[in-house]
């Protein structure tokens, strides 16, 4: 098993709620936790239901202690789950993409559930988070692998951006972590993305596909000499990402995207591709900021 050559933060982060929806996230966090020697941090959150005037103390200490209670039960199953180091509990007054926001600040990543692909609602914490946190967000399906065992496969997708470039890294660790194969993707056909000097590429593609090729040689070059261990194969596919992605996922674990490639511009928002991967993926997918 490989070993990370850099500094880790102090500990994994988990969005929990005590659901059966949220066991194969906590399941994923114990891992994430065990494998990177770190410890693990459980946030719950709660809200009054209520208008603020409306305030009742003694309602609200019922829900804080219910809350509570919760994280107790969660920290009890994540050591069944093998957890051997220390688990943390937050409990939290306020949404959950604030909270774990503002708890993550330590958190080497964030871990939390996700709806089913299709059915993921525009205002879940799936898609929230990821736009705002500075940290790597791995939204773990609840249908993931329909509880079956790993497939022992990392999907990347790349595109010479900056956060194609965090992501690699993210999902080089992950394969190196974990003893996976790591398969990564460029989807170029992408005209609308590019400079205005690289479009005559789109009425060649044979040049179109050279070029790329290079650019994600460049790209994994500095990775593939760190992890020299790492079970690699790259491709260049002349379809949209989006599509090459997700058939590329079929079959995967865990698929790594940025939060942004080439083309995103509003640094409020996911990028397209990164959107329409949580919501179509197969599989768990993992959103690297590109300052990680």
């Amino acid at each position: 098993m490989g070993e990370l050559d850099r500094a880790q933060r102090a500990h994994v982060l988990l969005g929990y709620d005590a659901s059966e929806d949220n066991e194969p996230a906590l399941r994923w966090a114990v891992d994430e936790a065990r494998l990177r020697g770190l410890d693990l941090v459980l946030c719950h959150c709660w809200h009054w239901p209520y208008p603020a005037d409306h305030v009742d103390g003694r309602v609200e200490a019922i829900i804080e202690r219910a809350g509570e209670k919760l994280l107790e039960h969660g920290e009890a199953r994540a050591h069944e789950l093998g957890m051997s180091r220390a688990v943390g509990k937050r409990l939290r007054p306020e949404p959950v993409s604030d909270a774990l926001v503002c708890e993550s600040e330590d958190a080497e990543l964030i871990v939390i559930g996700s709806h089913e692909r299709h059915h993921l609602p525009v205002g879940s914490t799936a898609v929230q988070l990821p736009a705002r946190a500075r940290r790597p967000v791995l939204a773990v399906r609840r249908d993931d692998h329909g509880g079956g065992p790993a497939r022992g496969l990392v999907v990347a997708g790349v595109d010479g951006s900056r956060g194609g470039d965090a992501a690699l890294g993210f999902a080089m660790e992950e394969a190196v972590l974990r003893g996976w194969r790591l398969r990564v993707v460029f989807g170029v056909w992408e005209p609308g993305a590019v400079d205005e000097a690289e479009l005559p590429l789109f009425t060649d593609k044979e040049r179109l596909a050279q070029v790329r090729a290079e650019t994600l040689e460049r790209s994994v070059a500095p990775w593939r000499d760190r992890y020299p261990q790492a079970d690699l194969d790259v491709s260049v596919v002349l379809d949209r990402p989006r599509e090459s992605l997700l058939e590329a996922a079929d079959g995967a674990d865990l698929l790594v995207v940025g939060d942004r490639g080439a083309g995103g511009l509003d640094p409020l928002f996911l990028g397209a591709t990164s959107s329409a991967m949580l919501q179509h993926a197969p599989c768990t997918v993992a959103i690297v900021p590109s300052a990680h």
